[in-house]
């Protein structure tokens, strides 16, 4: 029945059209502009799921419940950063209420995930592991470097070790390592 009313619905359409050419050619073109239009809302749609599932985060997991301050100090230090999302944990949760159950947030357009850990592991953050910064100029690489070494390590002391300008790398008083580079 369906087919016979879709044929059925063909033919008046056909008909129609053919007994008005201009009005034909008004609407071929209006259909032309429309297939367009959905083509190019796929490929745009398509790109944008594409790019959401290919992300890679850092996600950093924090054991001494701090994983809160952490994130509000590196978005302060870093421009285009921001915290997109925060979900915390309940009354009656493993770890004390408020505290981070899983955050994203971004570094100058770089995501990143954090928790407070409501197990404590027998590993922590490694050095072997950091983030690496290429700085804009000489006083964006010393502002970094101060407030990351601040109440943290300092690794590799502000120098030129031969391979660039100037180099230096810290662990924050996160435990979080960072290189900051100058070319």
């Amino acid at each position: 029945m369906k087919n016979i009313n879709t044929s059925f619905m063909l033919i008046c359409f056909f008909a129609f059209a053919c007994n008005n050419t201009n009005n034909d050619k008004a609407l071929h073109s209006k259909m032309e502009s429309l297939i367009n239009e959905n083509d190019s809302l796929k490929v745009l749609t398509n790109n944008n799921s594409v790019n959401d599932n290919d992300e890679i985060y850092t996600f950093l997991t924090f054991q001494d419940n701090n994983a809160e301050s952490a994130m509000n100090f590196y978005v302060s230090l870093f421009e285009n950063s921001e915290i997109v999302r925060i979900q915390r944990w309940e009354k009656g949760g493993p770890v004390e209420e408020g505290k981070i159950m899983h955050a994203t947030f971004s570094l100058n357009g770089n995501m990143f995930m954090c928790s407070d850990s409501p197990p404590i592991h027998d590993w922590d953050f490694s050095p072997a592991v950091s983030n690496y910064i290429n700085c804009k100029n000489e006083g964006e690489q010393e502002k970094l470097f101060s407030k990351l070494s601040e109440n943290g390590e300092v690794t590799m002391p502000l120098n030129n070790y031969g391979f660039s300008k100037k180099f230096g790398w810290v662990i924050d008083q996160f435990g979080i390592s960072w290189q900051l580079n100058l070319e």
